[in-house]
């Protein structure tokens, strides 16, 4: 069973965002597939290393949608990309060293967090963005 569905009510109705967040849960759920596989940590490292290189990917394709039209919160969005990808780095560097394993509170976290992420601050540049004609 997937960790995460994607609903229609996690659109933001910017085509590009939308298939960039679903590529997001996809690999998600290919995570909590390994996972729950018991997947040798090198399959698990891999995929996670994959999610943080695509969330990354995605985070630099808002950034500059919402530099573009000047939006006004964009600072405090960008912010909060940043301490996910450490807080996430951080996670990495500690499964890497053996120190932590990926666990399904951490999968929650992750889930938790792009819900929360796209239901609420990624919904308010949309608008504004989609106000501006971006769809």
């Amino acid at each position: 069973m997937a960790l995460f569905i994607w609903k229609d009510e996690y659109t933001v109705n910017i085509k590009k965002i939308d298939e960039q967040h679903q590529k997001l849960v996809s690999i998600l759920n290919e995570l909590h597939s390994a996972m729950l596989g018991a997947k040798a940590n090198a399959i698990l490292g891999k995929t996670l290393d994959e999610l943080i290189d695509y969330t990354k990917t995605h985070f630099k394709a808002e950034e500059e949608l919402m530099q573009r039209y000047n939006y006004s919160d964009f600072p405090t969005h960008k912010e909060a990309h940043k301490i996910f990808i450490d807080k996430v780095s951080d996670f990495q560097n500690e499964f890497k060293n053996g120190k932590k394993m990926i666990s399904v509170e951490i999968l929650f976290f992750l889930k938790d967090w792009l819900v929360t992420h796209i239901n609420g601050v990624d919904k308010k540049y949309s608008k504004f963005l989609n106000d501006n004609g971006v769809n």
